[in-house]
């Protein structure tokens, strides 16, 4: 039952040999190691990060006590997460925690050894992480936010307080294979509930303004598609959504905290914790392909009334009501 086995060359003859990580981690003088790549940047690691940190400390782990972490940031850059990936590696981690699709797709790259845990995972089974969510099969395991399914609710609660709109703009990275998946889900959605849409692509920063330039005068809603791209600059896209009076719909709360009107996702905090919760058991030796993927069950609709009142539309009392958070 022991996990993240990795082959060490003996210095005598190259023998190969493995070792059960429980064992390794159990050496004087030797901690287990988290490859921690986080979702955003070492100047703004944010609630998420912490409630995981948090978790880990209630489950009895210790940073430079009984684990190392070794923290690292993309920042929304896609060639960034394949370096820090070959760098996990390298360090020999015991277990890799991601927090994107994309991310627990380059690492699965990397290495088919070292069990990852991927706190947010959109589509897994269908982006080719794990096999099925009860059965992973791999190296793989951690917690699917199903995005795909939500997307015809967040646009349902859009129309709700942005009544007699037509055109929907949709912003997405079409780079990032999550984004796709959501991406059919939203054009279904928006047909069903009779929007035209036209989507806007970008898959770098450097896009996001012309992006805006060409999607304002058309628009009168946007629909953000989250991946690490966006979220890294989700103040920025936030900001153009406001000048150009615009409307928008988010995947989770960090969006709307950011200025965005609405969002309708799972709690992260509540996914960190639990992504926390499977460290702990494979560090104890249970192995990722023994710990089915699990699904939210608590889902948040976060409204910012500020953001509200700067493009003069008034929230129904009767949506007020329904929402889990509303920012002022």
């Amino acid at each position: 039952m022991a996990i993240g086995r990795r082959q060490f060359i003996s210095a005598l003859g190259g023998v190969s040999i493995t070792w059960p990580l429980a064992a390794r981690a159990q050496q004087p003088g030797r901690l287990a190691i988290i490859g921690y790549l986080g979702p955003s940047s070492p100047e703004n690691p944010g609630p998420n990060t912490a409630a995981f940190l948090q978790r880990l400390h209630d489950l009895g782990w210790v940073e430079g006590r009984t684990i190392t972490i070794e923290h690292r940031w993309a920042e929304g850059r896609p060639e960034r997460v394949a370096e820090i990936a070959a760098e996990f590696v390298r360090l020999r981690v015991d277990v890799i925690v991601t927090t994107a699709t994309n991310d627990a797709i380059a690492m699965k790259q990397a290495t088919s050894v070292i069990p990852i845990v991927s706190a947010i995972m959109g589509d897994p089974v269908g982006t080719g992480l794990i096999k099925s969510l009860a059965r992973p099969g791999g190296n793989v395991t951690g917690l699917s936010v199903q995005g795909t399914d939500l997307a015809g609710k967040r646009l349902e609660f859009l129309r709700e307080v942005v009544p007699g709109f037509h055109q929907l703009a949709i912003l997405a990275n079409p780079d990032s294979p999550n984004v796709r998946l959501e991406l059919a889900e939203v054009q279904a959605g928006a047909r069903k509930l009779g929007f035209d849409t036209d989507t806007f692509e970008i898959r770098r920063a450097e896009d996001i303004v012309p992006a805006f330039e060409a999607l304002k005068s058309w628009a009168d809603a946007l629909y953000v598609v989250t991946d690490p791209l966006v979220n890294t600059n989700r103040i920025r896209v936030n900001t153009l959504a406001l000048e150009a009076r615009l409307p928008t719909i988010h995947g989770f709360r960090g969006f709307v905290e950011s200025g965005g009107l609405l969002s309708y996702g799972p709690n992260f905090q509540d996914l960190y914790r639990r992504t926390a919760e499977f460290v702990d058991q494979i560090l104890r030796g249970t192995k990722p392909t023994d710990l089915p993927v699990e699904q939210p069950t608590r889902f948040d609709l976060v409204v910012n009334l500020t953001t509200a009142k700067a493009l003069g539309l008034t929230i129904p009392e009767s949506f007020l009501v329904r929402a889990d958070e509303v920012i002022e």
